[in-house]
């Protein structure tokens, strides 16, 4: 069986366990990657998370105060907020002062929004920079905004991952990667490895079971929605989610709070949420106080929540690492 074949069969098994069936992993889990949100996924735990569309403050002090956080990861927002590389940098190294959290891990999990389009292949290689300058400042995951078409969603694969790696090339028309050595000698004093080390986590999990990066997807628009399976299908991506703002405005709904009502709207979540299911990626949703463990049965994985929504959501799943 090849590793590929292995993986996708551990991350069912993990999907599983989320459902309600014990692990001796579970039971006495620690700190064993870099990336707390791994450990716990890999546990078939649900994540939850804080920030993304609040505008994080990209300072030093922010960072210390935010290396306490409830959440277990940091959705870091430059998609709409600045593209601002220097306070995301300084944001990483207040984490680091600031930690190690409760659980072990040297920092919270950072995932951030980059502002680029997947709306086709060429849209994303002329972007890949920024990718370049935010994997550079030592954060933990990256999510492509309206992931569109399959070969926009190679290209972001591609960008992320050191030619070195070479799990997964040549599936589903995966080339081997194009980041650049440059920019890891900052990132590896963040992750707290060496920069040989760093090259050699720096890959998306679980598609390298000691990969430590996240890479997602965002699929909130029509065109997303009608190739969410084949995207599902690029090597590489771990995640996804279906976007219900922009969801909404793409199918024509009008905004508000009965929107995701629709039928409309429910058809493309559940569009979504089965490509997830079928490709073995994490499904991501807003998750509340009084529905999170009902997304927990559905099958969420991943979701902003508030801190009472993830204190409920982590009895229920009978949580061992500490939060």
């Amino acid at each position: 069986m090849t590793t590929l074949g292995k993986t996708t069969l551990s991350l069912s098994a993990s999907i599983c366990l989320v459902l309600g069936l014990a692990s001796a992993y579970a039971q006495t889990q620690k700190a064993t990657h870099i990336n707390r949100a791994i450990d716990l996924l890999a546990a078939g735990q649900p994540i939850y998370y804080t920030g993304s569309h609040s505008g994080t403050t990209g300072t030093f002090e922010q960072g210390v105060k935010d290396a306490q956080t409830y959440a277990d990861y940091i959705s870091y927002d430059m998609e709409h907020a600045p593209f601002d590389v220097k306070g995301l940098s300084e944001y990483m190294r207040g984490l680091v002062k600031g930690g190690p959290t409760k659980s072990g891990h040297r920092t919270p999990t950072v995932i951030v929004n980059v502002p680029v389009n997947g709306t086709d292949e060429a849209a994303v290689r002329a972007n890949a920079w920024m990718f370049n300058q935010v994997l550079a400042t030592g954060v933990h995951g990256v999510l492509l905004t309206h992931a569109d078409d399959p070969g926009a969603v190679r290209a972001f694969v591609e960008a992320i991952r050191f030619p070195v790696h070479q799990t997964g090339v040549g599936q589903n028309g995966l080339k081997e990667g194009r980041r650049g050595v440059h920019g890891n000698a900052t990132a590896a004093e963040i992750w707290g490895v060496s920069q040989d080390e760093y090259v050699k986590r720096a890959d998306p999990w679980p598609l390298n079971p000691n990969g430590e990066l996240l890479l997602g997807l965002k699929l909130e628009d029509k065109y997303a929605l009608k190739n969410a399976d084949a995207n599902l299908k690029i090597p590489g991506i771990a995640f996804a989610e279906w976007g219900p703002g922009d969801m909404a405005m793409s199918l024509g709904v009008p905004a508000g709070p009965r929107a995701t009502s629709d039928p409309r709207m429910k058809d493309a979540r559940s569009t979504i949420l089965a490509a997830c299911k079928a490709n073995h990626k994490f499904f991501l949703n807003t998750m509340t106080p009084t529905d999170v463990v009902q997304m927990i049965k559905e099958g969420v994985m991943i979701g902003p929540a508030s801190p009472e929504a993830a204190e409920i959501g982590r009895k229920y799943t009978k949580r061992q690492l500490p939060w």
